[in-house]
């Protein structure tokens, strides 16, 4: 892969998280409000385990195995939906908690595990890695380590962007730290609009 190509990569993959928040980045928000953003960072791990078991999907070639089964990504899908705004409805309705309890409302693995699977319910990821990576792998080049380098790539501007907006959002939460119910409709909030990108995507995909 030469230089070249890989830059044209960067900005490619730049102009893609320049555009709004998707649901990732606002459940990111919401935890970094309620969390802090270090301990979100378990919260970044379940979005980018989930990228890197679409990375494979797509590497391997199933995104046409995946076409054929599109019962599958429903329910995928809606149980991700399902299950955001149920936490968001929580979450809104949650009483004020004092900063320093903040960390207990959550483990590390609930963290871990509603970052994966907000990431998972979008399976369609899959299609975009196999449309995105061809175009800039070399074929006369071993094919698997540019997937490596690739992912990777895309793994690390992921995490750094999650982890902008998770403090950010932790900034607006030392602002609004002494009214804590606003701040547990904020939080909510941004899981229900997640929830609500989730749904808006399998409409238009329709």
């Amino acid at each position: 892969m030469s230089i070249e190509i890989y830059l044209a990569y960067l900005a490619t993959v730049g102009v893609f998280f320049a555009s709004p928040p998707g649901p990732s980045q606002l459940l990111m928000i919401s935890h970094s409000m309620r969390h802090g953003p270090r301990r979100s960072g378990w919260t970044v791990a379940g979005d980018l385990s989930a990228n890197f078991l679409q990375m494979l999907a797509a590497g391997f070639g199933l995104a046409a195995l995946i076409a054929t089964t599109d019962w599958a990504l429903d329910v995928i899908k809606w149980a991700g939906v399902a299950y955001l705004v149920w936490m968001g409805i929580r979450t809104f309705r949650a009483a004020p908690t004092p900063p320093g309890e903040a960390a207990r409302l959550a483990s590390a693995r609930q963290l871990y595990f509603q970052g994966f699977f907000t990431s998972a319910s979008n399976p369609k990821a899959v299609f975009f890695f196999a449309a995105l990576f061809p175009q800039f792998i070399t074929p006369e080049a071993a094919i698997w380590p540019q997937l490596l380098i690739l992912g990777a790539t895309y793994l690390v501007i992921d995490g750094v962007i999650l982890f902008i907006y998770g403090a950010t959002a932790a900034r607006l939460f030392a602002r609004l730290a002494s009214r804590g119910r606003l701040l547990n409709r904020l939080s909510g909030s941004a899981m229900i609009g997640a929830a609500g990108l989730l749904a808006l995507r399998d409409a238009q995909a329709r």
